[in-house]
């Protein structure tokens, strides 16, 4: 099933990832490819020459929360007054609303980052108040589309921008590159590739062409960013320099955590902070929040798994209230730990039930779903990832044609890992393979982290290790070989002795001074 991997295997294997090659800033596409980019910005320069009430309206996850921040700064240091304001997920819903809409009836020219490209009923309610609408969105773009002043989104069918999966910040990062050039005014673009960078990582943008460009520039701005965030983040995790995996698995969820268990705003201002103080007080706070968020995670994942029915293609389970701010990472685990698309509902008592649902393998969840959209009240998202609403009484008719829809689609549902690239024996685990591991980084979407699999090693140590014995580490052996390994969240009980295969990456791990190769465990059969 996987081959025998070598060195010269994996670099050809990495390399056609990328078919245009490693590209950089220069090779960045000008604004004005963007439909609607021009006529948007002369737009904005218009209302700062009349001195108009501008809003910014962002989104409540870590790309809208950081393009909110990119917009704020940049008018900020033209010394230009705006509002901004981030739909809270319990009170408001999800973007550009009715609800918002009631809180900036004084606004003269709204500017949504990261959201609006569905907000049909909402553009005609800012009309009717005379608020003139500029909708930046990168989501995809339905055949009702709103009547507004100027929609820029790459999905658009006449948009020539040349990237089709680019974030909200991105698209926020353009416009003030568009407005700096408009105006015209010296500003430095650096400091703001710092928040695109966490944008990409964070909404699990492909780390490809120019996102991994963005990417890569924006890691070196926040290592030598003056931000006091970054820098009470970097205090924090007690490091001195970040990495994308630092992004993705510790200051992503932060960010997160803020619009999931309370309001979002708090995220903003955190990175919004002008003083090192302020930004370790507003840290604690998403600390506290993303301590709650872990919690909740844990306690519904744990109740959604008995729900579970297991002869389905597609799991759809509810629960009675459970949080909405969770549902979503519950999805995700309840899928990888099933290996099928999942969807997790959260009945409000009031027969309404709301919730996300998240895909595996090659399934089209989005696709599957809008099929059977005359179900359900409200719906969106992507091939991967789903939001939606449905009466509870509608709930049985839907997981029934879900199922006939899945099966007709001929779905196959794959025991076999994509992301693992070959057989990989233990002597052939040394720093040439973590060098040419390193040459292809960041990884992430689009470019996961090469995963190998080493066949008859036995377990010769396996401790618990974590204050809740929660982790386990091992020494594996082959050939005479050993390899020290951990696996993470497992409570899984192995034999000492016993010969296995296991699916790991590779990783150095940089100890007083001291650099050693370690097994990060997956999986073992």
């Amino acid at each position: 099933m996987y081959k025998i991997l070598t060195l010269e295997a994996l670099n050809i294997l990495l390399k056609n990832r990328f078919k245009e090659g490693f590209l950089s800033l220069k090779d960045l596409p000008h604004p004005s490819t963007f439909k609607d980019m021009d006529r948007a910005t002369n737009r904005i320069v218009q209302a700062i020459d009349h001195k108009e009430k501008i809003t910014i309206i962002g989104d409540y996850d870590v790309d809208g929360v950081t393009a909110t921040t990119i917009m704020k700064l940049f008018f900020e240091e033209i010394e230009y007054s705006v509002e901004w304001i981030i739909p809270n997920r319990f009170k408001d819903g999800y973007g550009l609303s009715a609800n918002i809409i009631k809180q900036i009836k004084d606004t003269d020219l709204a500017v949504t980052v990261d959201n609006g490209i569905a907000a049909v009923e909402a553009a005609k309610l800012c009309k009717k108040e005379g608020i003139e609408l500029i909708i930046t969105d990168h989501h995809i773009v339905s055949s009702n589309v709103p009547e507004c002043f100027a929609i820029i989104n790459q999905k658009q069918k006449s948009c020539k921008f040349p990237y089709f999966e680019i974030c909200g910040a991105q698209i926020a990062w353009y416009l003030i590159a568009s407005l700096k050039n408009a105006m015209p005014i010296k500003i430095n673009m650096m400091p703001y590739m710092e928040l695109v960078a966490i944008a990409i990582i964070a909404d699990m943008m492909p780390l490809q062409h120019i996102n991994r460009a963005m990417v890569n520039a924006g890691i070196e701005a926040l290592n030598r960013s003056k931000k006091p965030a970054i820098r009470a983040f970097l205090d924090h995790l007690q490091k001195e320099s970040l990495n994308a995996e630092d992004i993705g698995f510790f200051l992503a969820p932060l960010l997160n955590s803020a619009g999931r268990m309370d309001d979002a705003k708090h995220a903003v201002e955190f990175l919004l902070s002008t003083n090192i103080y302020d930004a370790r007080v507003r840290l604690e706070r998403l600390i506290e929040f993303n301590t709650i968020r872990k919690t909740t995670e844990k306690e519904i994942t744990s109740k959604a798994l008995l729900q579970v029915e297991s002869e389905s293609n597609i799991i759809v389970v509810e629960g009675e209230e459970w949080h909405e701010g969770v549902v979503g990472i519950v999805a995700a685990r309840v899928a990888r730990h099933h290996e099928k698309p999942s969807i997790i509902l959260s009945n409000n008592g009031k027969g309404l039930l709301k919730g996300s649902g998240r895909s595996f393998g090659n399934c089209d969840l989005y696709s599957l779903v809008d099929g059977c959209r005359e179900y359900l009240e409200k719906f969106g998202g992507h091939s991967a990832a789903i939001g939606l609403s449905i009466q509870q009484d509608k709930l049985d008719i839907f997981k029934k044609e879900l199922e006939e829809r899945y099966l007709q689609n001929n779905y196959i549902n794959e025991k076999v890992d994509s992301e693992i690239v070959g057989v990989l024996s233990f002597s052939d685990i040394t720093f040439d393979l973590t060098a040419l591991i390193k040459k292809y980084e960041p990884y992430g979407e689009g470019n996961p982290r090469p995963k190998f699999i080493s066949k008859n090693v036995e377990i010769v140590q396996s401790d618990s290790i974590g204050k809740e014995n929660e982790h386990l580490r091992f020494s594996f052996m082959q050939n005479n070989i050993i390899m020290p390994g951990i696996q993470f969240k497992t409570f899984e009980i192995y034999e000492v002795g016993s010969k296995v295969d296991i699916i790991y990456t590779v990783n150095e791990n940089h100890f007083r001074g001291n650099v050693t190769l370690q097994l990060m465990i997956e999986k073992i059969i």
